[in-house]
């Protein structure tokens, strides 16, 4: 059990999360305005989403549809009845002075998710409810000294909010959630997951109790945290600065809090000592969701393989350990570039082509922060170098200098490569008995200390064969014509 400490005392943490993720759909929730990403300032805007008067909403079926596919995805209860209500509050960015929202009869309830804690063991954590909601627009504070900026463009696109239950208890767990929470939407084609551009942020709720209590304590909220570092960061920050409050005998103000991500710290943003009255009610203008028979059934039917489902395959199917298939299901992406290797290559080696994505592809990938889609090595590139590793033409020391000339230049072809430079390797047993001759006759001294029971030297005898050779020597026969020499 994950705790955190303050003077002499222990305290456990209880953790929602609401997760908010923009859909992917081409038209805002009620409206026909475009939802692309990076557009001029309120260059997307309809008349409905900036709150013009006798404007009415229309709903967008694909939005519903997308959040019965995510509903399905989380192992949730689809509610073939559900309500839009109005939210009231004042914002600037919010036209209207109210949000479309499902406060009381969201559309999907009662779901869960799995996620592995930090010993290794499998942990479910149930979701409240998915509901789907209106985008407010955005400020910008930057642009002038005395001024604010409003842009519309995100006002009116469609959300899906989802409410986890208080179980998680760790600031690693938060951060597993979250991606696996990112892993399920992206798998589905619903969001984006792209927390850097706002299309999927969280607001954390904690409390902490004293160890072994079941008395929860007073909670508070962190809005809008945009990355898993940082949700994990304001966590630890904001569950310390609750214990060491606790611990000297004061107690949690209900508050909403902003995390500062050049700080690490959270601060107060308003307090939540009385609730707020949003005034939620039916939305007069739309008439309750009935959903028609048969819909979520045919959704149902087109839905991927999500990444636990994929996980298991990978490691019944290509023997892979739990870590590996975790790596390798984490983003559907990456799981299609695995597969499509491992189709063309020899004997479907799928752990091969897991050893050479994680050590060599993800290496170069991460260092100039890119995704697997922008991999300038294809699939079917990867395979046909790990082909030549398997029928013996390169050596693996041999294959990471071709990958290199793979990936930095213009010929992508391993063939062609290994062909150009004259790097096919040895494997003719009388050469390489010639250069092994010439060895053991220039190393006496070498020799007879390995005959006489240094056998760690029969390693310098291997590396030193394979630099006369340029590295082109087959290993194997190496060893097996050494070992016959050396006696």
């Amino acid at each position: 059990m994950y705790t955190v400490k303050a003077k002499d005392k222990e305290y456990e943490m209880n953790i929602g999360l609401e997760i908010h993720c923009q859909v992917i759909s081409e038209s805002k929730l009620f409206s026909a305005s475009s939802t692309k990403f990076g557009a001029q300032p309120n260059t997307h805007v309809s008349f409905f989403d900036s709150g013009f008067p006798g404007q009415l909403p229309v709903i967008n079926k694909y939005c519903i549809e997308q959040a019965i596919k995510t509903g399905l995805g989380l192992n949730a209860k689809i509610n073939k009845r559900s309500v839009f209500d109005r939210k009231h509050y004042f914002y600037a960015d919010l036209p209207t002075g109210y949000q479309i929202t499902q406060q009381f009869h969201p559309i999907v309830s009662d779901g869960w998710v799995e996620i592995t804690d930090e010993e290794g063991n499998a942990k479910k954590i149930r979701i409240e409810k998915l509901h789907v909601e209106q985008d407010a627009g955005k400020l910008n504070h930057e642009l002038s000294p005395n001024k604010s900026m409003v842009d519309f463009n995100r006002a009116g696109v469609a959300l899906m909010e989802i409410v986890s239950k208080p179980d998680i208890s760790s600031p690693y767990e938060a951060g597993e959630y979250i991606k696996k929470m990112r892993s399920i939407v992206r798998y589905l084609g619903t969001c984006d997951g792209n927390m850097d551009e706002g299309s999927m942020r969280c607001d954390i709720n904690i409390s902490l109790r004293e160890k072994g209590s079941d008395k929860l304590g007073t909670r508070t909220e962190t809005k809008n945290v945009n990355s898993v570092r940082f949700a994990i960061q304001a966590i630890e920050y904001e569950a310390q600065r609750q214990a060491d409050i606790l611990a000297d005998g004061g107690k949690i103000d209900q508050e909403t809090r902003l995390f500062d991500a050049n700080t690490g710290t959270t601060r107060t943003m308003r307090s939540k000592e009385n609730a707020i009255d949003y005034r939620y009610f039916p939305d007069p203008d739309i008439m309750p969701l009935i959903l028609e028979e048969g819909l979520v059934e045919r959704i149902k039917e087109s839905m991927p393989e999500l990444p636990d489902v994929k996980k298991k395959r990978f490691m019944e199917q290509y023997k892979l350990s739990d870590y590996d298939s975790n790596i390798l299901t984490s983003e559907r992406a990456i799981a299609e570039y695995f597969e499509k290797a491992v189709d063309k290559t020899k004997d479907n080696d799928g752990k091969m082509v897991s050893n050479w994505m994680q050590s060599e592809l993800f290496a170069v990938l991460n260092k100039e922060a890119k995704d697997i889609i922008d991999s300038p090595i294809k699939p079917e590139e990867l395979a046909e170098l790990i082909n030549l590793i398997k029928d013996g033409t390169i050596s693996g020391k041999i294959a990471k200098d071709v990958f290199k000339l793979m990936y930095e230049g213009d010929e992508k072809s391993a063939s062609k490569i290994v062909e150009e430079k004259g790097w096919k390797q040895v494997s003719d047993t009388s050469a390489i008995e010639k250069v092994i001759d010439d060895l053991i006759a220039n190393s006496p001294d070498n020799v007879n200390a390995y005959k006489a029971g240094k056998v760690q030297l029969f390693g310098w005898f291997v590396g030193q064969t394979l630099k006369a050779m340029k590295g082109q020597a087959n290993p194997q026969i190496v060893n097996e014509i050494l070992k016959k020499k050396l006696g």
